[in-house]
């Protein structure tokens, strides 16, 4: 007779509701891939999605109590080229609130901030975590959620939908001769001798 691997309440609750969300975020993802204009934005979304999809099987493994072969790893992003810093015309259309079909700015602003909320949620969970492989689940997850957000900023800063701006260049150099070095660290001594 096989036996039903033993959980913490909350991280068996955090990891049901991990899968949960992971089987909505697909579904959306769905949804935005049919409403996408740009092809690239197109592929990012595909790929994306098919992460999840890994991600919500591994979950529904672990609960169902089969392990889990997951495995941090970077994967290929699809970089466009190195983020620009800076603001070049900036501008940020008013939202439509009739809208019946998402723009690209928007469909990537949703995905970006679904995988940054994703990556510090999972980690927050990672952190609560009793079992091993729950935690390295959520860890894992956090991770994929983070390298996902960075390829979407590309991708929107690469279109111009993301600017970053910067500070002038004496703000950084004052900001930063304030900041002084640490004491060295003195040895540390035993009682026990």
């Amino acid at each position: 007779m096989h036996t039903q691997q033993r959980f913490a309440a909350h991280e068996f609750l955090e990891t049901q509701e991990a899968v949960r969300t992971k089987a909505a975020h697909i579904e959306l993802y769905g949804v935005l891939f049919s409403m996408a204009q740009d092809t690239h934005l197109k592929d990012i979304l595909f790929n994306q999605q098919r992460r999840m999809l890994e991600g919500y099987d591994y979950g529904i493994g672990l609960l169902q109590g089969r392990g889990i072969a997951m495995t941090p790893h970077t994967p290929e992003l699809r970089i466009y080229e190195r983020p620009q810093a800076g603001l070049q015309q900036p501008s940020m259309p008013g939202p439509n609130p009739n809208a019946t079909q998402l723009s690209d700015v928007s469909i990537a602003t949703i995905a970006l901030n679904l995988h940054k909320t994703g990556s510090a949620v999972a980690m927050l969970w990672a952190c609560e975590c009793v079992d091993p492989q729950i935690r390295q689940y959520h860890a894992t997850s956090a991770n994929i959620c983070q390298e996902m957000a960075w390829e979407m900023f590309q991708y929107m800063n690469y279109k111009g939908f993301y600017q970053a701006p910067q500070l002038a260049d004496h703000t950084m150099r004052t900001m930063i001769q304030a900041v002084q070095p640490a004491e060295p660290q003195q040895p540390y001594q035993t009682h026990f001798q």
